[in-house]
């Protein structure tokens, strides 16, 4: 016996902060899902979930981030889920492609949230400090249901300072192990290649990109704070905080100084750390190349689930 999840059945649910393209990406959402509803400016990401939980009228609702551009198709998707599990804490999770550096895994992806779970939830901002799994991302604490397919686009780019902030966020996440900063600098590696792998990539590729080199430069500062300095990863969390950091941060970089300051963090890092990033990040043609000929790795997959149409 088996249970099917049809997409078409939940609330879906917009949710943006302070996106500079988030109102066109709303607008091409409505186009598509025309009952789509929204939340917008909730600070924190624990609350915002909450108040998409409170919007929606199904027992399960769908998220569409505000940097993310859907495939119509998706709402077409149907799952078949083993009748006798319980998927009151499951999220299931669709990958979604990134523009910048063509990396296609959960980041930034479309995602079904059991309602009540996230009521109760206490992840971020709202984390007990004693649980340092849930002090800047869901998935320590949730369990996901890994879908193949993929059915966005991540668009985080439309501007220098939401290409840094995205790469930067994604330069700290990729050190973690479970959440939490490894305890030694070689620790890095006991982490999972595919995470190691994404880590490189972002600190690589997407020069071809619009505003790309910022996503490469963000990146970088992100995992060098984490893996080499005393910096408070939480920070990543916060986004107010970063948009004041990247005022710092144009202080002293810009699209002059850029490259080279790129590959001052390149050489930094190789200083401390053994990995196999260029000092120097693929130019745009040999990005492009990259991107053309990419594989994403296999999703895991969860023991029920059955099939996907």
């Amino acid at each position: 016996m088996t249970n099917k999840l049809k997409v078409i059945d939940y609330d879906m649910i917009y949710l943006s902060y302070d996106e500079p393209n988030a109102e066109r990406n709303y607008a091409d959402l409505c186009q598509k899902v025309p009952w789509a509803k929204r939340v917008h400016g909730v600070k924190g990401s624990d609350a915002a979930h909450k108040a998409c939980a409170e919007l929606s009228e199904t027992d399960r609702f769908i998220t569409v981030d505000g940097d993310n551009i859907i495939d119509p198709t998706f709402l077409q998707q149907e799952i078949d889920l083993a009748q006798n599990e319980d998927l009151g804490h499951c999220v299931i999770s669709w990958a979604a492609n990134n523009q910048v550096n063509g990396l296609i895994y959960g980041n930034g992806g479309l995602k079904c949230w059991p309602k009540k779970y996230v009521l109760d939830m206490r992840t971020h901002e709202a984390a007990d400090p004693n649980n340092k799994h849930a002090q800047v991302d869901f998935c320590w604490d949730v369990q996901y249901i890994q879908i193949e397919k993929c059915f966005s686009k991540i668009m985080n780019n439309a501007t220098p300072q939401q290409a840094w902030r995205a790469g930067f966020r994604e330069g700290v996440k990729m050190c973690l192990d479970r959440g939490a900063r490894p305890a030694a600098v070689e620790d890095f590696f006991k982490n999972d290649w595919r995470n190691l792998h994404r880590a490189y990539i972002w600190m690589t590729v997407g020069a071809d990109a619009n505003n790309g080199l910022w996503s490469i430069y963000g990146a970088r500062k992100g995992f060098f704070l984490t893996m080499f300095t005393d910096w408070d990863f939480v920070n990543v969390r916060d986004f107010d905080y970063l948009n004041n950091y990247w005022n710092e941060t144009t202080e002293t970089v810009s699209e002059d100084n850029l490259i080279e300051e790129i590959k001052k963090l390149g050489k930094l890092i190789k200083s401390y750390i053994d990995i196999p990033v260029p000092t120097v990040p693929l130019d745009a043609e040999a990005s492009k190349f990259y991107k053309h000929t990419y594989q994403s790795p296999a999703r895991l997959k969860a023991g029920f689930l059955m099939d996907q149409q």
